[in-house]
């Protein structure tokens, strides 16, 4: 059982990570970065993200990830220590991928729908996407993921102390 316990949680930990660095990557560099160009380059820049991020490696290994092995994590270590604060970043990532499936999908997939930019008005498109809106609601998925690793993290901390 300590070997389920140690492994549900390090690889919840790292998925957390994982997921919790690529929110953190759109709100510092990619956002701030598309932000500064033009229209066109926006808009298919954007879609192309998009559509290189819904991939089975960032799908299974992160995003969702994240989600299943810290759920089977608190499951495994029902009654240790590390319990409250596996729940705890399991809440603030379920919130994160609340925001994910119910605000950036469907923004996501209305750019994409929008077409081929070089057959669009991609600046109508731009305005239509709402960039500050995407952001907002980014911010949260970062101001939830961030401290769910690190909840876990600390659940690390913790079961190693009841681990020696």
């Amino acid at each position: 059982m300590n070997l389920l316990r140690t492994s549900t949680l390090i690889g919840a930990t790292l998925t957390m990570g994982l997921v919790a660095g690529a929110f953190a990557l759109y709100a510092h560099s990619i956002m701030p970065g598309l932000r500064k160009t033009d229209d066109r380059t926006f808009v298919t820049a954007f879609q192309q993200l998009d559509r290189a991020i819904i991939n089975p490696w960032f799908m299974i290994t992160a995003f969702g990830g994240a989600l299943v092995l810290t759920l089977v994590a608190g499951i495994a270590n029902r009654g240790t220590p590390a319990l409250p604060p596996i729940a705890a970043a399991f809440g603030l990532y379920l919130v994160a991928v609340i925001v994910t499936v119910a605000v950036n999908v469907p923004m996501n997939d209305a750019i994409k729908a929008a077409g081929d930019p070089a057959h669009i008005d991609v600046a109508q498109v731009r305005a239509q996407f709402n960039e500050a809106r995407w952001a907002a609601w980014n911010l949260v998925r970062v101001a939830t993921s961030v401290p769910a690793f690190g909840l876990l993290a600390w659940a690390l901390v913790l079961c190693g102390r009841a681990n020696p």
